[in-house]
């Protein structure tokens, strides 16, 4: 059988994005750059869904259940012409947990707990923060999800949930993906054994 199309999407921009602070599994709302990313990934996953014949009604749409990403999968949809709530939302797809670290600067995280922080930078994929999720264990999870996806699908989710799927498909290694910039604004296709970034 041959392997799923996901057109993945990054939640638009928060503040704490802007500034830097690690949100993990908090819930921090879109800021108006973040709406505006939102709106343009909408319509950039329109002109793919047309260009490779996937009807609106019959792809389905899925979530992380965090705050910033379902307002991003409502703007998408409202772009597309969608009804705002015709999605459901998978907690495996939820974004990294930060634990303790989480609301922190990586300076406050590394002021904290120097000598975690220390290890984390050397080995980022299986060393988790205090309370938090290794990139390991969050890849468990999406693969989990990834092997449920029986078609193409449009997900919506967190630049940990992308990496983490870059490197259960083998695009990315632990190592390139660690500190692999995941782009607001723009569509993700994994599709034929390729990834390709649409903006």
């Amino acid at each position: 059988m041959p392997a799923p199309t996901i057109y993945y999407i990054r939640h638009g921009e928060t503040e704490w994005n802007a500034t830097g602070r690690l949100q993990g599994t908090l819930d921090v709302p879109l800021n108006a750059r973040g709406v505006k990313q939102a709106g343009a990934a909408g319509a950039i996953l329109g002109d793919l869904l047309a260009r490779d014949g996937c009807g609106l009604s019959s792809i389905p749409f899925v979530s992380s259940p965090l705050g910033r990403a379902r307002a991003t999968m409502e703007l998408v949809r409202s772009a597309l012409g969608l009804t705002a709530d015709g999605y459901a939302t998978d907690d495996r797809l939820r974004e990294i947990g930060y634990g303790q670290w989480e609301g922190s600067t990586l300076e406050q995280a590394e002021a904290r707990d120097p000598e975690l922080f220390a290890r984390r930078l050397a080995d980022k994929w299986t060393v988790a923060a205090p309370g938090g999720e290794s990139y390991a264990e969050v890849q468990a999870r999406v693969s989990d999800w990834y092997a449920q996806v029986s078609g193409a699908a449009v997900a919506v989710a967190h630049g940990g949930t992308a990496r983490s799927l870059m490197v259960a498909l083998g695009f990315e290694t632990p190592q390139s993906a660690a500190d692999l910039l995941i782009e607001q604004g723009v569509v993700y296709v994994f599709a034929d054994g390729r990834l390709a970034k649409y903006s």
